[in-house]
């Protein structure tokens, strides 16, 4: 796959991330009582992306420590690589488990397969709701026009998707980010993001998908970052929404 990295964005990181944790705060989904969070965690896994993979091996325990409280959370792994490959595995509320199954993934060059990972949310969402999709990615290689009516359909439904970019390549930023917008998600770039910081970006989903916007605003008491983001959330609540 060719380099699609020569061109960065020219906002910061921080501002990336600080825009992309106002934008978890702002959207509407709420949990029902006693429901347990499901977040599915989708990953680009084609031959640019080992060096994503493994740091991603190594935050996503964050998904389950933050949702503990909150009732727990179940995650599933969904990746693509290689000639239209795409796996999912069984939905598991354990850590290591998941870990277990990413370090055992190795990438292989091949074109994207957004769409699939789409549909397949919605798929998962009719049999049992689904409060968040992740998806971590570093470009897009489909049609941009079937990518964003799955996108408006999974805002229908209630299924936000939440895009980590690696890379910034232009084109695909503009592509996710209407990916996002129509979901009812965020976007967020990853360039320059620290170990902390991708651990609170997950930590923010995952208090989201478990408790909805009243647990991400008790969040702030945890600590001085996550007061920041309760802090966002009540400044997003403050606004207007589109008319």
């Amino acid at each position: 796959m060719a380099d699609r990295r020569d061109k960065l964005p020219t906002s910061s990181p921080s501002s990336e991330i600080d825009a992309f944790l106002n934008q978890v705060a702002a959207s509407p989904r709420l949990r029902p009582a006693r429901a347990r969070g499901r977040v599915i965690f989708a990953m680009d896994a084609t031959a640019s992306r080992q060096p994503t993979w493994d740091r991603a091996c190594t935050y996503q325990g964050e998904l389950f420590r933050a949702a503990e409280d909150l009732g727990g959370l179940d995650v599933q792994l969904v990746f693509y690589r290689g000639l239209r490959e795409c796996r999912t595995s069984p939905w598991t509320s354990d850590a290591a488990t998941l870990r277990n199954k990413m370090t055992s993934v190795r990438c292989l060059g091949g074109m994207t397969q957004i769409g699939r990972v789409l549909r397949h949310a919605l798929n998962e969402n009719a049999d049992q709701p689904v409060q968040a999709l992740i998806f971590v990615g570093d470009c897009v290689e489909e049609s941009i026009d079937g990518l964003c009516a799955k996108a408006g359909e999974m805002g229908l439904h209630g299924v936000p998707v939440f895009i980590f970019h690696d890379g910034g390549e232009p084109t695909a930023a503009q592509s996710f980010r209407k990916i996002a917008k129509l979901s009812g998600g965020a976007y967020c770039h990853l360039d320059g993001a620290s170990g902390d910081q991708l651990r609170q970006l997950l930590s923010a989903i995952a208090v989201f998908a478990a408790g909805g916007r009243a647990a991400l605003e008790a969040h702030g008491r945890d600590n001085a970052e996550a007061r920041r983001i309760a802090e966002q959330l009540r400044l997003s609540h403050a606004k207007p929404g589109p008319s």
